[in-house]
């Protein structure tokens, strides 16, 4: 076998490697930016098995991205003499080259993953290679996992080599038992890094960009490196650079939904005599050679996206890079001469930022992992992870597997699930494909699925409806603004599902049924329009959303939504389809459930009985329901009355005095079992003594009927009801024959009110609580004004009640004073 490369700096350390996985079949390859190690190292893997020092019949090598394995294989079968096919393969969603002499095979990270599925013990494979596993892709750290378990289980002999050129080996190493760790010092020329002033802001980069590309094209020679969030941020800046570039200068952008000839102009070096500047999110960090830099300008940002497992929602958000990531990206500088890096933040700045990038694993949608583990046969307790799937994902994740019929209750694969996870794409849009083929909207389904799987194709503006990009992707021609790579590559993937479900090449594609496949796919994501607003919706799942003003489909009543950003108070609708109130009810009345609602209604002051058709969160209809539940019912009435006080009761006397009783002897016989009738103990407990007592009704204007009296007795046994007229009377006889009402309304101090005529004779105060409670009288003029106040009777008639007759005498000449008003005289 004849392999020729260039002298490369990760060439010193290959011997031990070879020793390593000769030896113990696993490794860990540490290597800067540079070394050669995507290049040389599988070369000399393969070099090893052509000589028989190393086993197995072929390697695979994980890259993390297309444009990286593209890159890779062409590299790798350039320095055999060849091109992609032949020894060197290569497998992505979109390219498969190779053949039966293909013996190093590139592949990106998902493909390994349904290779395992088909062949848990890779019989054709002797050695699988991870590269650039400092990215911790959600795909990267399965595929550790599953080959791991695979070693375990099925192929100890299987070789694994795990290389990266920031990473924590020390983590790796351990994880793969304790495997052996080789550096490479890798060979870089220095790097002159310069700061700024304070971080820009990430919502307006381009503009600092733009300023720092321009004096880098002024000051320094060779081409330009620029790192930007994403592709919005590159457009921007390449409009800004285009206005004011010479001849001499290309502006060349590089992101991963770029078309392939696109991405190829701006890896390869600029022509003689010019220079290039390549605008580049962070797919150009690693993995990839771009020939001829020599200048790196770092905005300092990078667009990830983080879902949520509460709201089952993916938001993209710009965070600062990790220090990490800008050494990477510094590495690109000096990987031919001298470089500069340019670093739009400051040193302090920099010092803040987190050493390493947070492991997609810890903020991705799991559901594509939780299917795979299923089909495998394993828990995730039961696999090796560097960072194990968070429990609150993956809880959700399961959730929606069962939703979809792809799990049964304990968690095991259905038939259905195992045909989602052959399919190779996300489980929503995997069980959209299928129940779409059963409805004979096949190829409709796989355009839309295509759709979604790749760029969008129409241009920033051209609105949220995906059934104009159905229709274009269905068609046969093209448009103004639209980005032709994309849109040939949508056609492709759906050529290939379309094969791949055997589909029936007459069929045609409905646009028109975007919404009801969005449906099946996004369940959670129907939208009905909120009453009276338009760009507003609810989503089945509960969460608000929103279109941006100018939509044409902001009215619309019944949509899907596709794409979600969830950011802010509701999730930004970016791509959707509007769907049929009756289509919907007919297409998905499986998942349409009938629900019994009670509900308070302020205008009738009063519950409401209906029976709702509900789809998630949204409300589809209602009718009356004639037998609500009664105890339904009353808890409303009762949480009614907690919400606007016991004032709302029909209190009259009898209740009132009955209450304040019950409070007199509480306060007396504190250990005697007596119940509080506070306000906040009787509206708590509402529901213990008044509800029994509300049978039958439903308004507040109902509770006229109550029999509060009744309903506060029922609070007693017969034993208190006893006590309570023997401690607490209600009315007392007085000498003159009277019989007066007492007053409790104090439950400390019990009032009798009486004209002094009438207790002519009554030398001591009454009591009440057997005789250990004085009354406290209120002495009243013949006119039943107040004349005393006292507890002591014995007292006022010895000592005040000269004063007061005096008085009372000159006022009530006709009414008999006695001097001894205690005396039988």
């Amino acid at each position: 076998m004849r392999i020729t490369t260039p002298p490369l700096p990760v060439e010193d350390c290959l011997p031990g490697l070879l020793q390593a996985l000769e030896t113990k079949g696993l490794a860990v390859l540490q290597a800067p930016p540079g070394a050669g190690k995507t290049t040389r190292v599988p070369l000399a893997l393969l070099e090893a098995v052509h000589t028989g020092r190393l086993g197995g019949p072929g390697i695979l090598m994980l890259e993390p991205r297309r444009l990286a394995a593209r890159a890779a294989a062409r590299r790798l079968a350039w320095h055999l003499g060849e091109k992609p096919g032949h020894t060197i393969g290569l497998t992505t969603r979109l390219d498969r080259v190779g053949g039966p002499d293909t013996r190093v095979e590139v592949v990106t990270e998902g493909i390994l993953t349904r290779r395992l599925q088909r062949d848990p013990a890779l019989q054709d494979i002797g050695i699988v290679i991870f590269d650039e596993f400092h990215e911790r892709s959600l795909q990267a750290d399965l595929g550790l996992a599953l080959c791991l378990h695979a070693r375990q289980l099925l192929r100890p002999d299987l070789g694994i080599l795990v290389m990266s050129a920031t990473l924590d080996t020390a983590g790796v190493a351990a994880l793969l038992g304790g495997a052996p760790v080789i550096e490479s010092r890798g060979r870089s020329f220095p790097v002159d890094i310069r700061y700024g002033g304070p971080a820009p802001d990430a919502r307006s980069i381009a503009a600092p960009v733009t300023q720092a590309v321009r004096a880098a094209l002024t000051e320094q020679s060779g081409s330009i490196l620029v790192f930007l969030p994403g592709q919005r941020e590159i457009e921007a800046t390449a409009r800004a650079l285009e206005a004011q570039a010479d001849s001499s200068t290309h502006i060349l952008p590089l992101y991963g939904q770029l078309a392939p000839e696109a991405q190829d102009a701006a890896i390869r070096p600029a022509p003689p005599g010019q220079r290039k500047v390549v605008l580049a999110t962070d797919i150009a960090e690693t993995s990839l050679t771009i020939e001829g830099i020599r200048v790196v300008v770092d905005a300092g940002f990078a667009r990830k996206p983080v879902f949520d497992p509460r709201t089952g929602l993916t938001r993209l958000e710009t965070v600062p890079i990790s220090r990490a990531s800008a050494d990477q990206r510094c590495g690109r500088a000096g990987r031919l001469e001298p470089g500069v890096c340019i670093r739009l933040w400051s040193e302090e700045a920099h010092a803040r930022l987190p050493a390493r990038t947070t492991p997609e694993i810890l903020s991705a949608d799991l559901a594509p992992l939780a299917l795979t583990l299923a089909c495998w046969g394993a828990d995730a307790d039961e696999l090796a992870w560097l960072d194990p799937p968070p429990a609150a994902a993956l809880s959700q994740a399961h959730d929606l597997l069962r939703d979809l019929g792809a799990l049964d209750a304990a968690g095991r694969p259905t038939a259905h699930g195992r045909a989602l996870e052959a399919l190779g794409t996300h489980p929503r849009l995997a069980h959209m494909l299928l129940r779409a083929r059963d409805l004979g909207l096949g190829r409709t389904a796989c355009v839309l699925t295509a759709l979604l799987e790749e760029r969008d194709p129409l241009p920033a503006g051209a609105g949220a409806d995906l059934r104009l990009r159905m229709r274009l992707a269905a068609g046969d021609r093209s448009g103004p603004g639209v980005a032709q790579g994309a849109l040939r590559r949508i056609r492709t993937l759906a050529a290939r599902r379309a094969g791949q479900l055997e589909l029936d090449p007459r069929e045609a594609v409905d646009a028109d049924s975007t919404g009801l496949l969005l449906a099946l796919a996004y369940p959670d994501r129907i939208a009905l329009r909120r009453e009276g607003i338009d760009g507003r919706f609810l989503l089945s799942g509960g969460r608000g959303a929103r279109m941006r003003e100018g939509e044409d489909l902001q009215a619309c009543e019944c949509l899907v939504a596709a794409v979600l950003d969830d950011t802010g108070r509701d999730a930004l609708i970016r791509l959707a389809a509007p769907l049929e109130r009756s289509r919907l009810e007919d297409e998905l009345a499986g998942s349409i459930t009938e629900e019994d609602i009670l509900a308070w209604d302020e205008s009738i002051q009063g519950v409401v009985a209906q029976r709702a058709r509900r789809l998630g969160a949204l409300r589809l209809g209602s009718r009356p329901l004639q037998a609500a539940d009664p105890q339904a019912v009353t808890d409303l009435l009762v949480q009614a009355i907690h919400d606007r006080g016991l004032r709302c009761l029909p209190w009259a006397p009898d209740s009132e005095r009955l209450r304040q009783r019950m409070a007199f002897a509480r306060v007396l016989e504190p250990e005697g079992g007596w119940p509080d009738v506070s306000n906040e103990a009787l509206l708590n407990g509402l529901a213990d003594w008044l509800g029994p007592s509300m049978a039958g009704m439903s308004r507040l204007d109902h509770l006229a009927r109550l029999d509060l009296v009744a309903a506060l007795q029922g609070l007693l046994d017969w034993r208190q009801l006893k006590r309570l007229d023997a401690i607490a009377p209600t009315h007392l006889t007085v000498p003159s024959g009277s019989r007066l009402r007492i007053d409790y309304s104090d439950p400390h101090a019990p009032v009798l009110a009486v004209r002094i005529q009438e207790i002519f004779g009554l030398m001591e105060t009454p009591r009440v609580g057997d005789g250990r409670v004085p009354l406290t009288l209120h002495l009243l003029s013949p006119a039943r004004r107040p004349v005393q106040v006292t507890r002591d009777l014995a007292g006022f008639w010895a000592r005040t009640y000269a004063e007061v007759k005096k008085d009372l005498k000159g006022r009530y000449p006709k009414h008999h004073w006695p001097d001894d008003p205690v005396g039988k005289g």
